[in-house]
């Protein structure tokens, strides 16, 4: 049963930092890209970043230079380092896994809120 259950969220003032992370099970995580996607109240979801099996990453225009992407593949791991947070930066962070070795799969986890606000 694949699993993946993010952590790290909260509330914090603009300009602070958080580190999500995303524990995933039940998947072979080397086969997998990951990425974060964030939602916030009444918007679309949309793609924060990605980091794919190659090492390749992908970031949001609105978060570059701000935040970084980073796996662990032993420990299948991944994290989102964010700094310089801003009150636009408030949503729903979502955890994905694509598995782009073989048959594509994609799974979700469950979100974390980031709440950035004085």
């Amino acid at each position: 049963q694949v699993q993946l259950v993010e952590s790290g969220g909260g509330l914090v003032q603009p300009g602070g930092s958080l580190r999500l992370s995303c524990a995933t099970s039940g998947i072979n995580f080397s086969f997998y890209d990951m990425s974060w996607y964030r939602q916030a109240p009444g918007e679309q979801r949309e793609l924060v970043a990605r980091l794919g099996r190659s090492g390749i990453t992908n970031y949001a225009d609105s978060v570059k230079g701000r935040f970084t992407i980073s796996r662990d593949n032993p420990k299948s791991m991944v994290y989102l380092q964010m700094s310089s947070l801003k009150p636009e930066d408030t949503a729903v962070y979502y955890c994905n896994a694509v598995r782009s070795l073989g048959a594509r799969t994609e799974s979700w986890g469950q979100g974390t809120q980031v709440t950035v606000s004085p």
